[in-house]
């Protein structure tokens, strides 16, 4: 995948990173190029509060590019990179979107303010979630997916036999031989996946398998506008995809370059 002016980070058969601005560099790829994004933009939470983190309390802060600068702030941000992605995918093609309540009804709402088509809202249940301390609030143990196609007329992949009949032992809710259904239970980021260090919201790979899987074809490509350590590029390695990241960060675009290239 070319990107105008933009010189890969890191590039191999199938997959290539770009180090840079997430706007201005989807910006730069060609329209109607993109079988299927994934994208796990920032939630907005650092802002001096506190979490649970191995038992111990910690600060939640983990960098200004999750610092929020208020409701209208973020929400200009959300519009620019969700119509950006708008343009580099096919007709045919389907985004998804992962987030907490502090991202995820911003982002539902200009998903259609942009013309998408929701499809499903998955509910990713987190059966190893951290407790909450303030004893104040429901534990937090789940995370929103929204699936949606650019295209409301056009025919979007969803390999339903897969999801039926595919073996996920990783989720203690699905059946064999059952309809996927909405509500996953799927732990967080097993210890192997952090060995090279890791992200403060890295997905697990066994999430991203199942996303992937679901709504791609082999050899399609796959992109991530907020890669982090390149859990969306180790998927798709997994599965014969091709996979475009993008980070603004550097240490961790070289997290994800260990990940690939240890593919």
């Amino acid at each position: 995948m070319h990107a105008k002016d933009f010189t890969p980070f890191y590039k191999s058969k199938d997959a290539v990173i770009f180090y840079g601005d997430c706007l201005e560099i989807l910006r730069s790829l060609p329209e109607n190029s993109i079988d299927m994004i994934f994208a796990d933009p920032p939630y907005m939470l650092s802002n001096d509060g506190l979490t649970c983190q191995n038992g111990k309390m910690v600060n939640v802060n983990k960098g200004k590019w999750d610092k929020s600068y208020g409701f209208e702030h973020d929400t200009i941000f959300h519009n620019d990179w969700i119509s950006a992605c708008r343009c580099i995918l096919k007709p045919e093609g389907t985004i998804w979107i992962s987030g907490t309540y502090h991202s995820i009804y911003q982002c539902g709402y200009l998903l259609q303010k942009n013309n998408f088509h929701i499809l499903n809202d998955i509910t990713w249940f987190k059966p190893n979630a951290p407790p909450n301390l303030s004893c104040r609030f429901f534990t937090a143990s789940h995370e929103t997916l929204l699936w949606a196609r650019k295209d409301k007329n056009a025919k979007h992949t969803f390999n339903y036999d897969a999801m039926k009949n595919g073996l996920f032992p990783e989720d203690t809710l699905k059946k064999e031989n059952t309809q996927m259904r909405s509500v996953w239970s799927i732990t967080t980021s097993k210890k192997d996946e952090k060995k090279h260090g890791k992200h403060p919201t890295q997905k697990p790979l066994d999430l991203l398998k199942r996303i992937i899987l679901a709504s791609t074809n082999e050899n399609a490509i796959v992109l991530d506008p907020f890669c982090g350590s390149g859990t969306t590029g180790v998927a798709c390695g997994h599965l014969h995809r091709s996979f475009v990241g993008i980070e603004t960060e550097k240490h961790y675009c070289d997290l994800a370059k260990k990940r690939l290239s240890e593919l």
